[in-house]
């Protein structure tokens, strides 16, 4: 077998010698032999395809360590695991252009305002939480205010106060007259704010009974211990005339109803949601997943605190639903759409829709918030 020369085999792979020195020394890509003299690298031409690989997976961007890992499975299961790499890629790519988006129009002196000849705009709303069928208390808290509009999900024996505690923290925003061009960072703060709140109240204890447990990110190694830790998820938007602020954490949800077309519009903090994004999954299995309610983010929890904060322009006529799972779980999308389209006001969607909750078995707390955005009386 004729070997091929480091300076051959770079040539050959489009890698450099110093790239193949260094994948040698991480045991990624060994050389075929060392010359006990010399101890010049040779590598055999059917070394290539695997050096070709690398190279292609580098191109992407791939952690060296990740790549390592792909080397060592076959063509099919390299495949899937390039895929889920791409998905989430991807998905930091989308976050990270939102916050592009919003730099742009703020650098550029693009404040959302109403002109003159358009009427402005004002929201009308309306919360309710409840119970459901199954559970012997109720861990959700749903708000609506003048500006602020949440829903926060609490688990584990402290899962109330948890909640209640990140939507208090969140409620001075309704009088602070933030600016558009400052509200993100407001959201920043007071989520940091509401972090603290949700500690001091979730302490450790055990859960009674039909409590409404859930598995939290700190217990993500283990599904068959019990949780003992509260916490809570939470999704609220910040009205400022003309944008809505979203911070979201959690399993919780932001529909937008726009058009007669319902869309979600925030992201599921999920440990089967990243197997969706990663093609691991499909939404059909995941409906039914052992892990369906195991979170990746939440507030309270030791680790996974990384809430999605953007802004949302908003248009007369939007009707926006946050809501918990309690809702999003049990009722199916279509059902969401007719309910949000047909009910006259905020009050009647909201009753119509936890009626339908507790139509499917109310098996978890119910809450939810509808805003509709019309134009202001003159």
């Amino acid at each position: 077998m004729e070997l091929l020369t480091i300076g051959a085999f770079a040539k050959a792979s489009r890698l450099s010698p110093k790239a193949l020195r260094l994948y040698d020394e991480l045991g990624l890509l060994p050389p075929a032999r060392v010359h006990p003299v010399t101890g010049y690298r040779l590598y055999a031409p059917e070394q290539l395809d695997a050096a070709r690989l690398v190279a292609w997976l580098r191109r992407l961007g791939m952690p060296l360590a990740l790549i390592r890992h792909v080397r060592t499975l076959d063509a099919a299961e390299a495949a899937r695991e390039v895929r889920a790499y791409w998905a989430r890629v991807e998905a930091d790519t989308a976050a990270r252009r939102d916050l592009a988006t919003f730099l742009v129009d703020h650098l550029s002196g693009k404040e959302p305002a109403m002109s003159s000849t358009t009427a402005p705009l004002e929201i009308r709303c309306a919360a309710l939480s409840d119970r459901g069928l199954i559970r012997e208390s109720n861990q959700d808290t749903a708000y609506a205010g003048n500006r602020l509009l949440a829903v926060a999900d609490g688990w584990g024996d402290r899962g109330a106060p948890a909640g209640a505690a990140a939507v208090d923290a969140l409620k001075h925003l309704e009088a602070d007259g933030i600016p558009a061009g400052g509200l993100l960072n407001a959201l920043e703060d007071v989520v940091e704010e509401a972090r603290r709140a949700v500690r001091d109240a979730a302490v450790t204890g055990t859960s009674p009974a039909g409590s409404g447990t859930r598995t939290s990110p700190a217990e993500s190694g283990s599904t068959d211990t019990p949780a003992t830790e509260s916490g809570t998820t939470l999704t609220a938007m910040l009205w400022t005339g003309s944008q809505l602020g979203l911070v979201h954490i959690g399993d919780s949800r932001v529909y937008l109803l726009r058009d007669g077309n319902l869309s979600q519009i925030t992201h599921d903090h999920t440990m089967v949601q990243s197997m969706i994004d990663e093609g691991r999954l499909t939404p059909e299995e995941a409906a039914s997943h052992p892990q369906r309610s195991l979170l990746v983010r939440a507030l309270g929890a030791e680790t996974g605190f990384a809430p999605d904060l953007r802004l949302h322009d908003a248009r007369s006529g939007d009707r926006y639903l946050l809501c918990s799972d309690g809702l999003s779980t049990v009722v199916p999308a279509p059902d969401l759409h007719r309910v949000l389209t047909t009910a006259t006001t905020p009050d009647r969607a909201v009753r119509d829709l936890v009626a339908l909750a507790n139509g499917s078995g109310g098996p978890d707390n119910i809450s939810c918030v509808v805003a509709d955005v019309v134009e202001a009386d003159r």
